[in-house]
């Protein structure tokens, strides 16, 4: 042989240079595609945070999407893959001011202006950290369309949706208990809370009775279980389940409050679990989620104990004020026992609230915040999934969304912090939500509110891929913003991918050192690899639990693609001229001078094709790979290459076009193999390519056409 095809594949000598000539060809960006590229197909790439780095969740969901567009981009779509970022703004804001810390300084000292300014001078250096990265998984986005949530044209539609909101009298300003950082000084969503499960207590406490027929030592009382007493200072109410028979006759009585003296009232709830603790509860409702909802529908006064600095307020008594949480929860616990008010306290696993940026235990309080109304977009949310407007898969996750909508209360919208959208009222502060902006990203990164040809031709985007914990805070905020302002859901189908465990079946923790980086992957084994171990796994459940086990044979298997296709050129380049290399299309072969064994494989070929198809329309991605690599490995490999090896030897004069009819179907079969398998294996089949495909128009394989099933 006279051309270069090296013994063994090197990804690193592929990689970077197959990527450049992808980027030079043009074809990421769906205007310079051949015209036979016509019908639209368009996915978003959830936009990661701009701290962000690239992590095994990341990775799944973008070979996911890229199986997708270079599938639907082989099959003569107009595909369009539009990447960005998302300014992320508690988790920026706290990168930021730790840099300042390191100099001693807060954010504070530079003022507001001043720290903004830090901020963008440090997105500009590492902002695209992690689109580089995607860059290296072989991610095939559109970067010239790439999108920022604080860019000009961005912001200026989120300023529209507030406007749109605000003058139909969705968005109000209330006090409300929300989720509390004391150090970050903001309201967070939900999202942005991480439980801990520490060791903790359960602490058994006697609230003295009015008037009660039970009687121990000579007292009135009812024993309530908590696991944290230092809120005990602002109840408003003892609870029970009003099923619970035990504690009937008590509902409508009232008990005296520890350490306070008040009266409060005992009431019946359908939200109690009778069996914790002892079935009684203490309801808080300033600071408990839960609690709250009860004292609205008991109308019980919400009264503040613990203000926004973790401080014991001056509605608790005096002898508290002002003490911090931790502090004040040991001095209770004191007092009850001084009291004999203290039954017990057991050890008990305490699910602890933390901000998922700065770990700090979070405390829920009244706030004055702004909300937006949600009992409306709720409706078309949920209309819009019954309707079949939009469709999860697998359904099973339409539960998740529809039950958080059927409960769902107005949504905060506002943060205490700098870094971010400000809310476009005069006089005010606060800065949105980041959720609020990139619940318009379907629509916005097209240009809207402008009536931009992006965002006539591409809206609504054909499918989005993510995972289940966003389903709430992203998909369903996107399902009704595109239905409000766009007339149209933003997506046909939702696949919600599994989540990458770790081999133990635990959540990956780059704290904890349980995480695996997808770029220490790609670096060892290479993109290609790491792109099919990681699909390898999808299969039906909605976990993965991930061993680098299953890499090591995506390598395996690009090596084997690549020895596989040095055979079958080795039998075909024995005398190639420049520039002649060679291309059979199904076309070329004459049936009727072909053995058993070939027609065998292309019969197994164009089941595979439909296979394929059929796998990735319903986002069957783990079945195709399976497919994919049992046709490859055992059916060309294992079966018909040591069939041809056979034939050819059987081969005489008199038998020559039955050999050359062989040699067809061998370069035929492995070029169409090189099409089903670019989507998943993208590096390497373009190397490949790129050696044997030169008679003909199509320079490349990322645009040849998607094969079609024949019958031989």
């Amino acid at each position: 042989m006279n051309f270069e095809f090296p013994t063994a594949y090197n990804p690193k000598e592929v990689e970077e240079k197959i990527y450049k000539l992808w980027e030079k060809s043009g074809f990421f960006n769906p205007d310079k595609l051949p015209k036979r590229h016509k019908k639209s197909y368009f996915i978003v790439l959830p936009p990661p945070n701009v701290t962000g780095e690239l992590h095994m969740g990341h990775a799944l969901n973008a070979t996911c999407q890229d199986i997708l567009i270079r599938w639907k981009r082989m099959k003569g779509f107009k595909t369009l893959w539009l990447p960005g970022v998302d300014h992320a703004g508690i988790a920026t804001q706290n990168v930021v001011e730790k840099e300042l810390k390191k100099e001693g300084k807060t954010r504070f000292d530079l003022g507001r202006e001043k720290f903004v300014e830090r901020i963008w001078q440090w997105k500009e250096k590492y902002g695209n950290i992690i689109l580089d990265q995607f860059k290296k998984l072989g991610v095939s986005c559109d970067w010239s369309r790439t999108r920022f949530t604080m860019d000009d044209n961005y912001s200026l539609a989120v300023k529209e949706a507030f406007s749109y909101y605000y003058k139909k009298g969705w968005i109000y300003q209330g006090e409300r208990v929300v989720n509390w950082c004391p150090r970050c000084q903001t309201s967070l969503s939900d999202l942005e809370i991480e439980y801990q499960e520490e060791n903790g207590k359960l602490w058994y406490i006697r609230y003295l009775l009015k008037e009660s027929k039970e009687k121990k030592n000579g007292k009135e009382f009812i024993v309530v279980a908590t696991t944290r007493p230092e809120t005990m200072l602002g109840d408003a109410a003892l609870a029970v389940n009003p099923k619970d028979e035990r504690y009937k006759k008590l509902v409508g009585g009232k008990v005296i409050l520890p350490l306070t003296g008040r009266k409060i009232p005992i009431i019946s709830d359908m939200l109690i679990d009778p069996k914790f603790g002892t079935g009684v509860v203490k309801v808080t409702p300033a600071h408990d989620i839960k609690d709250y909802e009860i004292g609205l529908r008991h109308e019980l006064e919400i009264i503040k104990i613990i203000d926004e600095h973790n401080r014991i307020t001056k509605r608790a008594p005096a002898a508290y004020q002002g003490l911090s949480t931790k502090e004040a929860r040991l001095k209770i616990i004191e007092d009850l026992r001084a009291q004999n008010l203290l039954e017990k306290a057991v050890d008990y696993k305490v699910p602890i609230p933390r901000c998922y940026r700065c770990k700090t235990i979070l405390e829920c309080l009244p706030s004055k915040q702004w909300f937006l109304k949600m009992d409306q977009l709720a409706k078309v949310a949920i209309d819009a999934v019954k309707n079949r407007k939009v469709n999860f898969r697998p359904k099973k996750w339409e539960k998740v969304y529809l039950d958080w909508l059927k409960n769902i209360r107005d949504w905060c919208i506002s943060r205490q912090i700098w870094w971010g959208h400000k809310i476009p009222l005069e006089g005010v502060d606060d800065v949105l939500d980041t959720w609020f902006s990139s619940a318009l990203w379907p629509f916005a990164t097209l240009g809207w509110p402008k009536k931009t040809k992006d965002l006539q031709y591409f809206y609504p985007a054909s499918v989005l891929t993510t995972a289940r914990d966003i389903i709430n805070l992203w998909v369903a905020r996107m399902v009704f913003s595109g239905m409000e302002f766009m007339q149209k859901a933003p997506f046909l189908d939702v696949f919600i991918h599994p989540t990458v465990l770790t081999k133990e079946g635990k959540r990956m923790s780059k704290s904890l050192g349980t995480g695996i980086n997808p770029m220490r992957l790609i670096e060892q084994y290479g993109a290609d690899s790491t792109r099919f171990g990681i699909i390898w796994q999808v299969m039906e459940g909605q976990e993965i639990k991930f061993v680098e086990d299953n890499i090591i044979m995506g390598k395996k298997f690009c090596n084997k693609i690549w020895n596989a296709a040095r055979f079958v050129l080795q039998q075909v380049f024995e005398q190639p001229k420049e520039g002649h290399r060679p291309y059979i299309s199904s076309k070329e072969i004459k049936t009727q001078k072909l053995a058993a064994a070939d027609k065998k494989i292309l019969k197994k070929l164009s089941e595979t094709i439909t296979t394929i198809d059929k796998n990735l329309e319903s986002f069957h991605f783990g079945r195709a790979s399976h497919k994919l690599y049992d046709f490859f490995w055992h059916d060309f490999c294992d079966k018909y290459i040591e069939e041809f090896k056979k034939l050819k030897q059987s081969y005489g004069e008199s038998q020559a076009t039955a050999k050359t009819e062989s040699q067809k179907v061998l370069i035929h079969v492995l070029l169409t193999s090189l099409k089903i398998l670019h989507p998943f294996i993208p590096f390497l089949t373009e190397e490949i390519y790129q050696k044997m495909s030169i008679k003909k128009k199509t320079k490349f394989l990322i645009i040849e056409e998607w094969p079609h099933t024949q019958t031989f």
